[in-house]
């Protein structure tokens, strides 16, 4: 038995604890597309993704369309167990699915022998969710806009995925600030590997938005900080830049 990850690109990840597997904030097919259209900004993914095995728990950290990605949810049982920020939960809910819980940061659900404690995530505009997830298997901490979980106490972890880059827009200033908390997030976690997450997977972004995002930082930089910060504070972790569709084993035998 072990905790294994395997990243599906943008947000997405598939998350085994055992024999329980969670799917994470997936894009699988189709563009994404911001309101009020894609004038505004569109992606589209170089391929599309499949997962490696039929979730037992659908988990959302936002209601935004590149965490909660209608044509890629269209495809899921609608009788697949969802737990979900608010905004998350209530899109699942028009999209026909059945068995959802919504969690505000803070709060806890445990779903067959996986605790979901969710902290504050990132205001865009509302506060959504990151999440602790504790299981035999492993303990792991996600957020995709790096945005560190001020109530959430400090203790090691097997593993954390974050963005390792900043990205943002003139006068709005930054919305990913992975690049900002990595130092923060490794000395408070611990993690035994940190996992990059959020801009990878081949997209290719046009619109109006496109055009003006900046990002500053790289997964080679990220890389330098962690190798640093272990020298530094003795810290036991190993970075990975995740390759699309490969599983990683973050935990166990």
């Amino acid at each position: 038995m072990a905790l294994l990850a395997t990243y599906l690109g943008a947000n997405g990840w598939f998350l085994q604890f055992g024999a329980l597997r969670v799917l994470v904030d997936p894009w699988l097919r189709g563009p994404l597309v911001f309101p009020p259209g894609p004038w505004l900004l569109r992606g589209e993914l170089a391929q599309e993704r499949s997962l490696p095995g039929p979730p037992d728990l659908l988990l959302l950290t936002q209601g935004l369309p590149d965490h909660c990605h209608p044509p890629s949810l269209e495809d899921l049982d609608r009788q697949l167990p969802v737990i979900g920020s608010a905004a998350a939960a209530k899109r699942v809910r028009q999209l026909g699915f059945r068995r959802v819980t919504a969690l505000a940061p803070g709060e806890q659900h445990d779903f067959e022998g996986l605790r979901i404690t969710a902290t504050t995530g990132a205001p865009v505009p509302q506060v959504e969710n990151g999440y602790l997830l504790e299981h035999d298997e492993g303990r792991l901490y996600l957020e995709p806009h790096g945005f560190p979980p001020h109530d959430l106490r400090s203790a090691p972890l097997d593993a954390v995925i974050t963005p390792v880059m900043d990205l943002g827009l003139p006068l709005a200033g930054a919305f990913v600030r992975g690049r900002t908390v990595l130092p923060d997030l490794l000395c408070r976690f611990r993690p035994r590997t940190l996992l990059a997450s959020t801009t990878g997977g081949d997209v290719r972004f046009s619109g109006v938005l496109a055009g003006l995002l900046w990002a500053r930082g790289a997964a080679s930089e990220a890389e330098d900080t962690v190798r640093r910060l272990a020298e530094q504070e003795e810290l036991p972790t190993r970075f990975i830049d995740p390759v699309p569709g490969h599983p990683y084993r973050l935990a166990g035998r």
